[in-house]
């Protein structure tokens, strides 16, 4: 399949020939001594990048500021190994990694802070999760690209994304934002925090609002509120607490489509989370985490259409889910540390729209994990973990993982390994019994599971590349990975419903249907080539064996550069490209996506308003021709908007 790489490289060369002459000043190896970059989610033990078990990328203050974004999906774009949807048709603008993009998109998890936020209601989905905070509530963003059910058990599948959000001692005071522009982009936000070094409180309040994509129905807005509070009880104790709400309104469906006619669709998330850590003495740590969400999804429509009786198409219903977990970590000496611990969730899922009853589905989750860093050798690392998790709907699994990093040279670290995850099928596609009435008379089944489905399982066997110089001005991530998945959960036709004046014949269950290889390469590369400047560069290949719609999946490419640049005088740039193959469009089995590129820019002023700072940004998206995203009618186009952040 053809992609367009042109643009890229004339994006580096342009920076590099306006810029390399433009800073005069000698560099030092201050300008890049910042502190040793620590990944705190990935086996649940801080590691810097060279000890992780497998390939990480963050994503940064820096780069979630200047890119532009304005939610956590565009920024997903900077991931090697990820396809990406702006459209709120599939629920929220939302991730995929590896395997294809879908509506739900539920082979990742998602988790902010450490707790976990894909959506039970939505079979697993990432997008609402994605929506829980604002931008600039964020500090980091870390993702692990592999499976990492060793550490989080079921939905980390093929990876983990943890969003952790800034510590309150760098957001006291208060924080205005405003943003105004084209395709009806008008985004707002206040923050504002206080306290001391015994308790410091922050809470903040966001919108987004937007057109939506152009030839969708209808405009999308998200509106966020969250809370957080950090109170220390002596030396060794301090209790983390953060709730919060967030509502995403977006217009959906077609007019022209009796089953799936224009309307808003709904969804209201809220939580509520306890975090206890007590340092038991200078080797060990207890975490006790507690965590309470309840989902509500609004989206009903009058089925319209001559001959058949007026009957209202509801996909609404409730779900909620409640965790607790524990772990101890411990450090043995310098050469061996290990974290383990429990946990206990439960995910709750009433509608009776989607499963013919008033009754409420649950399941029950256990989990035990375990995950050991030692030191062999100097330069040799072995981390070695597992997770074993029952459940009521994929009963007992185990998930292994072992990853081999041995330090070569200085800057040069090699890794090997192999793991195993699994997960299991949704309330939805154990149970789904989707019926339509009319005055007790069944008219139609869309969807009837008969419960048969297993879990799907995957197991990965992945080499790594890390380089890093001494001053950590260039960094470059190599992983060369082949995943085999099977029995991937897919919907088949169960059999034809008898009688006339039905609205749809074919009825569908969930089977285990395919099973494929996925291999590739990825590469990510950090580099500061001067005072001020950085290139962030992220590429992906891979074929896959996997089908969508009656046809392969095949060969895939994708690759991103990002380039920052902080200049005198408080002005700060950036700009970055991304280009996909071709490839089918996840909204439309036959939908088609030609290969295409989006280009991004942001041109921004620091100020000084009487005794607050402030900040001016000038942020154009998808500069570039417009391209499809979801549905073939659905179009990319051109907005162009203005920031203003003002703090005090």
């Amino acid at each position: 399949m053809k992609s367009c790489r042109q643009p890229s490289v004339l994006l580096l060369l342009y920076g590099l020939s306006t810029l390399a002459g433009a800073q005069s000043a000698a560099v030092s190896e201050k300008d890049y001594l910042d502190d040793v970059p620590v990944v705190l989610s990935v086996s649940r033990l801080p590691q810097r990048l060279d000890e992780t078990p497998g390939a990480v990328t963050i994503i940064d203050r820096q780069m979630i500021r200047m890119s532009g974004a304005r939610d956590v999906a565009d920024l997903l774009r900077l991931v090697p190994g990820f396809r990406v949807t702006n459209s709120f048709e599939s629920n929220t603008p939302q991730g995929s990694y590896h395997t294809t993009l879908s509506d739900y998109s539920n082979h990742i998890q998602v988790m902010v802070d450490g707790r976990s936020v894909y959506s039970t209601y939505l079979r697993g989905s990432t997008g609402p999760g994605l929506q829980t905070v604002a931008l600039e509530d964020i500090e980091r963003i870390e993702v692990y690209r592999g499976s990492n059910s060793a550490a989080y058990g079921a939905r980390a599948f093929l990876g983990s994304i943890n969003i952790v959000t800034r510590d309150l001692t760098d957001t006291q005071g208060t924080a205005v934002q405003l943003a105004r522009g084209e395709n009806g982009v008008a985004d707002q936000g206040v923050r504002v925090g206080w306290g001391d070094d015994r308790a410091r409180f922050r809470i903040s309040a966001d919108g987004r609002n937007d057109d939506g994509l152009q030839g969708t129905s209808g405009s999308s807005r998200v509106q966020r509120v969250n809370l957080r509070a950090d109170v220390r009880n002596g030396p060794r104790d301090l209790l983390e607490l953060r709730t919060g709400q967030s509502l995403i309104d977006a217009g959906v469906g077609f007019a022209d489509k009796a089953d799936n006619y224009v309307r808003t669709r709904r969804i209201e998330t809220s939580y509520a989370q306890l975090d206890w850590r007590r340092n038991l003495d200078a080797d060990q740590d207890l975490v006790v985490q507690a965590s309470h969400t309840e989902e509500a999804v609004r989206d009903n429509f009058p089925y319209i259409s001559p001959g058949v009786p007026r009957i209202t198409v509801d996909f609404g219903g409730r779900a909620g889910n409640s965790n607790l977990s524990a772990q101890h970590t411990v450090r043995v000496d310098s050469n061996l540390r290990y974290v383990w611990g429990a946990e206990l969730r439960r995910e709750v899922v009433r509608s009776r729209p989607l499963y013919n009853t008033d009754a409420s589905f649950s399941t029950d989750f256990t989990r035990l994990f375990s995950n050991v860093e030692w030191r062999l050798r100097p330069a040799l690392l072995l981390n070695a973990g597992a997770l074993l998790e029952r459940s009521d709907l994929g009963g007992g699994n185990a998930s292994p993982r072992v990853m081999l990093n041995w330090n070569a040279a200085e800057g040069h670290t090699l890794r090997a390994g192999y793991s195993r995850a699994f997960r299991p099928p949704s309330i939805y596609e154990k149970y789904a019994n989707v019926r339509y009435f009319d005055g007790g008379v069944l008219l139609d089944s869309t969807y009837v599971s008969t419960g048969n489905v297993l879990s799907e399982r995957v197991e990965a066997r992945e080499f790594g590349y890390l380089f890093e110089t001494p001053a950590r001005d260039v960094t470059l991530d190599l992983r060369v990975f082949d995943e085999r998945v099977k029995g991937l959960i897919a919907e088949t036709a169960a059999f034809t419903q008898a009688g006339s004046g039905t609205l749809e014949n074919t009825v569908k269950d969930y089977v285990n249907d395919e099973s494929f290889r996925i291999r590739g390469y990825e590469t990510q590369l950090n580099w500061r080539p001067w005072q001020g400047g950085r290139f962030v560069y992220a590429s992906s290949r891979y074929s896959s064996g996997q089908s969508y719609g009656g046809v392969l999946v095949g060969r895939y490419g994708s690759h991103t550069l990002l380039w920052m640049q902080q200049l005198p005088r408080g002005w700060e740039t950036s700009l970055s490209q991304h280009e996909a193959d071709a490839t089918r469009l996840p909204g439309d089995s036959n939908g088609f996506q030609p290969a295409y590129y989006r280009t991004d820019a942001r041109v921004a002023k620091s100020l000084q308003i009487g005794g607050s700072r402030a900040q001016l940004a000038l942020v154009g998206q998808s500069l570039s021709p417009a391209y499809r995203d979801f549905m073939p009618s659905f179009r990319v186009v051109r907005q162009v908007f203005v920031q203003l952040k003002v703090e005090h």
